[in-house]
């Protein structure tokens, strides 16, 4: 399984991505934006894409509706990790067909449970 990790922040990628290897999920390329991520997903085959909500550049609302829009992209499981968990917010993410959703803080228990819905395990 191939994920790509977006997020700006340096140190919650680095949490995120060492929580990914203690799940035994290693192929893992990172991105610190939602335009850096648009690039490595038109170039590389993904997946999962879990990102952050509030990023510069391209936020991830803005990334989800671009892997929705594209054909090639369409069909890639997104996983939105945020801190905000507003009714406005959440409903604005869901309506962009995200596959799943995170709030901030969580932990590795929270991170399986949502992996699993997209990967099945031996």
């Amino acid at each position: 399984m191939k994920i790509l990790v977006v997020d700006d922040m340096p140190l919650m990628r680095h949490v995120l991505i060492n929580m990914l290897r203690k799940l035994e999920y290693n192929n893992i390329v990172e991105a610190t934006d939602g335009l850096q991520a648009l690039a490595f997903l038109h170039d590389q085959h993904f997946d999962l894409v879990i990102t952050d909500l509030h990023m510069p550049k391209m936020n991830g609302v803005n990334l989800l509706d671009n892997i929705r829009k594209d054909e090639q992209l369409a069909d890639i499981p997104v996983l939105m990790v945020t801190c905000e968990d507003s009714a406005d917010t959440v409903k604005q993410v869901i309506k962009a067909k995200v596959s799943g959703f995170i709030v901030k803080p969580f932990n590795m228990n929270v991170l399986s449970s949502q992996l699993g819905r997209f990967f099945f395990r031996d």
